[in-house]
């Protein structure tokens, strides 16, 4: 009988003497048994392999780079255990300067805008001053302020009647229905800012079709006088938004009503 590695005429003459399915089911065998052993046989990667690794595929973090946010890569290894981490050094450094460049830009284009808004109230606020009647102080409302704050529109609105306001003979005031500012800013509610909308007739009047954001401030001229609302009407979608300070508006708005009292001859809320 042959054996497995002998290589004598006998042995030779056996193995071909043996069935190609006897063969390929040795075959077979042998191949399953060296599978079963490189398994048992596995351990984990050392070092060294993970270094040869790198070695023979230098590029493998270019291919990878997500792994350098995990990494402690050094920028050079200069021998004899000595690295140089002055590169990685300086690259977080420069990433640092550019979050803190591009904070400080933001910051002072907020600053620049929000002077330049003041600005222009202080001067919508003159405007209102130096009005010498009730007739112009609307006017000035309404027409001016609009030019003054580089808005489209400023209405005032006031819950009365249209045939109550026609007797009044006052221009520039847009009528709402009792109860309407109240479904707009609640009970409670004083100032209402909206983006990205479709203008609302009721207030804007035929100019509703042009404005896509507005700021909307309740009125508390006095108790003599019905509930009424400032509004302020831009084109631009994001001119008007909810994240936005409200200050200069309601400032704005308090004067206004200072001066509805004066003319009016109302006392103070």
């Amino acid at each position: 009988m042959s054996k497995p590695g002998d290589l004598s005429p006998q042995g030779m003459k056996g193995r071909r003497g043996s069935s190609p399915k006897k063969r390929a089911s040795e075959a077979g065998a042998q191949r399953a048994k060296e599978q079963g052993n490189g398994a048992a046989e596995a351990r984990p990667i050392t070092d060294d392999q993970v270094a040869t690794y790198l070695r023979r595929h230098p590029d493998f973090l270019q291919r990878h780079p997500e792994l350098m946010d995990v990494l402690d890569v050094p920028a050079s290894y200069q021998g004899n255990g000595v690295v140089d981490l002055r590169h990685e050094l300086l690259k977080r450094l420069r990433a640092e300067v550019s979050d803190l460049t591009s904070s400080r830009d933001s910051l002072l284009a907020t600053g620049r805008s929000n002077l330049m808004t003041q600005n222009r109230v202080h001067q919508a606020v003159l405007a209102m001053l130096e009005a010498h009647s009730f007739e112009r102080f609307i006017e000035t409302i309404t027409t001016d302020m609009a030019i003054i704050l580089d808005i489209d529109m400023v209405t005032v609105c006031v819950e009365i009647s249209a045939e109550a306001l026609a007797a009044k003979s006052i221009d520039g005031i847009s009528p709402l229905e009792p109860g309407q500012i109240e479904q707009i800013f609640g009970p409670s509610g004083h100032v209402c800012l909206r983006s990205d909308i479709a203008g609302d007739p009721v207030i804007f009047g035929e100019g509703a079709g042009l404005i896509r954001s507005d700021a909307l401030i309740r009125l508390n001229i006095s108790p003599e006088a019905p509930q009424a609302v400032l509004a302020l009407g831009s084109r631009d979608p994001d001119h008007y938004h909810s994240s936005q300070g409200t200050e200069l508006m309601s400032f704005l708005a308090r004067v206004l009503e200072c001066g509805c009292r004066k003319w009016l001859g109302m006392p103070s809320p």
